[in-house]
C-alpha cells in the first residue's frame, strides 16, 4: 500500500519538488541554452515517467539536451545511433558461450546499451522495423526478454529518441503502436537570434559550463510518486475527456474540421498521458493542481504523434497542430461557459 500523506505534507512536498525543479531547469540552461519550452516538455516525460520523442534538424542540441538531463536527474545514460544495420542484439544485448579454465563452458549475457535508465535512441526512424520492435516491450514493460528469460530494466527507465522531420530517404517511419508509448512529440525549432548568440558565446570558447546533478535516480522514482497524488479536478478531468474525444472523427462529439480532416484519432492513453502531464506542467509552474490552461498548453504535444491528417486534408496544406490547438481552443471555450 503507499504511504497516505496529509493534507499538509503533501503541499509541503509539491512546494519542495517545485523548488528543486527550478534548481533542476537552471542546471540543464547552462548547458543547453534557451528552448525553455522543449526543457520543460523533457523534464515533464520524466517527471510522468514516460518516454519522448524529439523532432528537430540536426545541430539543435537534441544530444546535448539528453546529455545535460542524465546529469541533473542523476541517470545512467546510454546512446544508440539507429541504422538500417543495425539489429535487435545490439540494442538489447546476447548470449556468448564462455570457457573456463578448467575447460567447462558456459553461456553468459552480456547486456546491452538498454539497461541503462536514460537511453537516446538518436534517429530512430533510421531503424529496419525488427530493430525498432526490440524497442516496444522495453518501452512499455520496463523489460526485455532474451533466450526466454525476463530481464527488467531501471526503475527507471525512459527513452529519449530524436527523429529527422525532413530527410525521410532510407528511413522506416515509426509504426502507430510504437508512436503512442510516447507521452510527448516535442518539436524542436531553431533557436532565436538572442539565443543563438549566447550559444556561440557559450560554446566556442576554452571552457564550456557543466550541469551539476540535482536529484537522484530514487529521488526521481519518489517525484513521479508524488506527482501521481497531485489532485486534478473535476472540470479539468471533464475537459480532458473533452478534449480526447472531440479528435476522434468517429464520435459524436467531434467537430465538423475533425471529421472532415482526421483520419483517425487518439486512443484512451492519450488521456491517460494528458492527466500525468497536466499535473508536471503545474509543478514546473510552482502551482498545486493543474488547470483548463495546462490542458490547451500540453494538446499538441500529446495528440500530435496519436492522430493523423487524411490524405485531402494534406493535399490541402492542412497542418495537424494548427487542427489540434483550434480544437483545444475551442473545446476551452465550452467548458469555461458551461
Amino acid at each position: 500500500m503507499p504511504e497516505q500523506l496529509s493534507d499538509a505534507d503533501l503541499v509541503a512536498g509539491i512546494e519542495a519538488l517545485g523548488e528543486r525543479l527550478a534548481t533542476a531547469r537552471a542546471s540543464v540552461a547552462r548547458r543547453f541554452i534557451g528552448q525553455e519550452r522543449v526543457v520543460d516538455l523533457t523534464l515533464a516525460a520524466l517527471l510522468c515517467g514516460g518516454h519522448a520523442l524529439l523532432v528537430g534538424l540536426p545541430g539543435l542540441g537534441k544530444t546535448r539536451l539528453v546529455d545535460a538531463l542524465s546529469t541533473v536527474m542523476g541517470l545512467s545514460e546510454s546512446r544508440i545511433q539507429f541504422t538500417p544495420d543495425l539489429m535487435p542484439a545490439d540494442i538489447l544485448g546476447s548470449e556468448v558461450l564462455e570457457t573456463a579454465a578448467d575447460g567447462s563452458r558456459s553461456f553468459r549475457f552480456i547486456e546491452g546499451p538498454v539497461f541503462c535508465q536514460l537511453l537516446m535512441a538518436d534517429e530512430i526512424n533510421r531503424a529496419s522495423p525488427r530493430t525498432q520492435s526490440a524497442l516496444l516491450q522495453a518501452m512499455q514493460e520496463r523489460e526485455v526478454t532474451i533466450a526466454g528469460e525476463h530481464r527488467p530494466l531501471g526503475p527507471p527507465f525512459h527513452v529519449l529518441a530524436t527523429q529527422n522531420p525532413l530527410e525521410q530517404e532510407g528511413t522506416y517511419p515509426l509504426p502507430e503502436a510504437q508512436l503512442d508509448r510516447f507521452l510527448f512529440q516535442i518539436d524542436v525549432p531553431y533557436p532565436t537570434r538572442d539565443t543563438e548568440r549566447d550559444i556561440l558565446l557559450a560554446t566556442t570558447g576554452l571552457e564550456e559550463a557543466e550541469a551539476e546533478a540535482v536529484f537522484t535516480a530514487e529521488e526521481l522514482l519518489e517525484a513521479q510518486r508524488l506527482l501521481r497524488r497531485m489532485p486534478v479536478g473535476e472540470a479539468v478531468v471533464e475537459l480532458i475527456l473533452d478534449l480526447v474525444r472531440a479528435c476522434r472523427p468517429e464520435e459524436p462529439e467531434a467537430l465538423p474540421e475533425v471529421r472532415q480532416s482526421v483520419s483517425w484519432g487518439p486512443g484512451p492513453r492519450a488521456a491517460q498521458a494528458l492527466m500525468l502531464a497536466v499535473r508536471a506542467e503545474a509543478l514546473l509552474d510552482g502551482r498545486l493542481a493543474p488547470g483548463p490552461q495546462d490542458v490547451a498548453r500540453l494538446a499538441a504535444p500529446v495528440l500530435s504523434h496519436r492522430m493523423a491528417l487524411g490524405f485531402a486534408a494534406r493535399a490541402r496544406g492542412e497542418s495537424l497542430a494548427a487542427l489540434i490547438d483550434t480544437v483545444a481552443a475551442r473545446v476551452t471555450r465550452s467548458e469555461a461557459a458551461a
